[in-house]
């Protein structure tokens, strides 16, 4: 798929966003990074410290046992809701026209929950991988191979 000039890329997963533009053109593309985010997410056992709760069952005999909340995934998750928050604020900006978005299949699909009307207009292409820790030419290939 080729990449028109003055794309925006966002390429996350659910600790890491970068924001990249195409200041190139469609035929040879030059992805130049606007923004950078990472967040510190450590494992839920460095988080939660907490023993599960407990309930008495209403009816027969024994206890129930609440399972402890995954902190990791929840983190990850909220990190993906303010990635299309931001979307959402460049998008009624008029930032830009056309987007891509790469993700983890598992991000991309939190990011669908709270995408606004106008970054879904843009939207041209979703890639379901995990390409944050790659060089830009990685993310290139992975667009033209769309």
């Amino acid at each position: 798929m080729q990449l028109p000039t003055n794309s925006l890329v966002l390429v996350a997963d659910g600790e890491k966003m970068l924001f990249l533009r195409n200041e190139g053109d469609a035929t040879y593309p030059d992805l130049v990074v606007e923004q950078h985010r990472e967040q510190d997410n450590p494992r839920t056992g460095e988080q939660g410290t907490d023993r599960p709760g407990r309930s008495f069952s209403s009816v027969g005999w024994g206890r129930s046992a609440y399972q402890e909340p995954d902190y990791h995934r929840l983190n990850q998750d909220q990190f993906a809701a303010e990635a299309a928050e931001l979307l959402k604020r460049r998008a009624l900006a008029d930032d830009y026209k056309i987007l891509f978005v790469i993700a983890p299949p598992r991000t991309l699909g939190e990011l669908r929950k709270h995408y606004h009307k106008s970054v879904a207009e843009r939207l041209r292409c979703e890639i379901g991988r995990d390409l944050t820790g790659h060089p830009v030419a990685d993310i290139q290939k992975a667009i033209a191979d769309a």
